[in-house]
């Protein structure tokens, strides 16, 4: 674990200089986007193949008082329809016109939480035990911005989408007590330098799912109490306990959405989210809805 990982809290609330990548980054990884989307498509082409081989198989009629099964379409490529889109983006500070949208796909990804729980698992000698999806696509909603740098506060909402196999999608929800058992009081200890002096400082995380099935085939909101960072030498805290780490997690079908404010909201504002989240997913969903 990275000595500065500790210290995510305190970027979260006090860090506004974080700069967001140049254009020249943004298209490189657009450009990475469609060489993904390339291999998409090659196994979804692959995919139809082997359904047209089947069509092509003899088979018999079916007799009159047995009608042919109808089955809706299998869906492959998550589509940028099946995300949240600005006009979901009903919070209070949402910006009045549309915010700017980065979205990138992948093939084979960790269905990844929050990376602070993963700390706490690996920490601790303990598997990640996220599952891997199938394909996946992620965009941040930013607020519209003048040209010029940007920094953590134009950010509005992160969303991670992934395909899994419909029985990896169940076993996520029915694992998540066990997920974050270990970590239900976490004490993460790092080391701090502040002009050239260094510090070991604790802070201690609490998870716990707080809201559950409300959305979707199944949801839930983890919520991560922590406290300020403290020296172990002295005693002394910084400032106040920063408010607590959010992530929603919603599931519709062979679909897992991972869905994090990108300012200090609340559960009632995520959840909203969530919902309307819900309702984008099927259009990427199998079963559909």
């Amino acid at each position: 674990m990275r000595d500065d990982l500790p210290f995510v809290e305190q970027i979260h609330r006090d860090l506004r200089d974080v700069q967001w990548p140049a254009p020249e980054e943004i298209r490189f990884r657009a450009r990475r986007r469609s060489q993904r989307r390339i291999v998409v498509a090659t196994v979804v082409l692959a995919l139809a193949g082997v359904s047209a081989v089947a069509v092509a198989a003899p088979r018999q009629s079916p007799s009159p008082d047995q009608p042919a099964a109808s089955a809706s379409p299998t869906r492959h490529e998550i589509s940028t329809d099946a995300l949240l889109q600005p006009a979901d983006l009903t919070l209070p500070v949402a910006p009045p016109k549309y915010p700017w949208q980065l979205s990138q796909s992948g093939l084979g990804e960790p269905v990844l939480l929050d990376h602070l729980l993963a700390d706490c698992r690996t920490s601790q000698g303990l598997s990640l035990g996220w599952p891997t999806s199938i394909l996946s696509r992620s965009q941040t909603l930013l607020r519209e911005h003048p040209p010029g740098p940007r920094n953590e506060g134009d950010a509005l909402v992160s969303q991670d989408l992934f395909r899994l196999t419909p029985e990896a999608a169940t076993q996520l929800f029915t694992g998540l007590d066990d997920m974050i058992a270990p970590c239900v009081e976490w004490r993460s200890v790092g080391t701090l330098d502040t002009a050239g002096v260094l510090s070991t400082i604790e802070t201690v995380h609490r998870w716990a799912v707080t809201q559950r099935g409300f959305a979707g085939d199944d949801a839930a909101i983890l919520r991560d109490s922590l406290t300020a960072a403290r020296d172990v030498k002295t005693g002394q805290t910084d400032g106040d306990d920063p408010p607590p780490i959010l992530l929603a997690v919603v599931r519709v079908g062979d679909t897992v959405s991972v869905l994090r404010l990108g300012y200090d909201g609340t559960e009632a504002e995520l959840r909203q989210l969530a919902v309307a989240a819900a309702a984008r997913m099927c259009a990427a969903a199998n079963p559909a809805c």
